[in-house]
């Protein structure tokens, strides 16, 4: 189920997290296996992702759509 982000966060390990609309959370880490991700990076390149919308991991887990 796509769901926006609405903002991002740290967690303990400095990694950048994506809050979502439905009140989950998405890990956004700049070195992901397959891609580089460098606009995580900048507060810039986090700000033009605001509204992008994504699956949220939660509800694929769940099985729920």
């Amino acid at each position: 189920m796509k769901k926006k982000i609405y903002g991002f966060h740290q967690n303990a390990d400095k990694q950048w997290v994506a809050d979502l609309a439905c009140g989950h959370s998405r890990h956004f880490r700049y070195q992901h296996l397959f891609q580089i991700r460098e606009w995580v990076t900048t507060p810039e390149g986090r700000n033009t992702h605001i509204g992008f919308e994504l699956e949220c991991c939660q509800y694929a887990y769940a099985g729920l759509d």
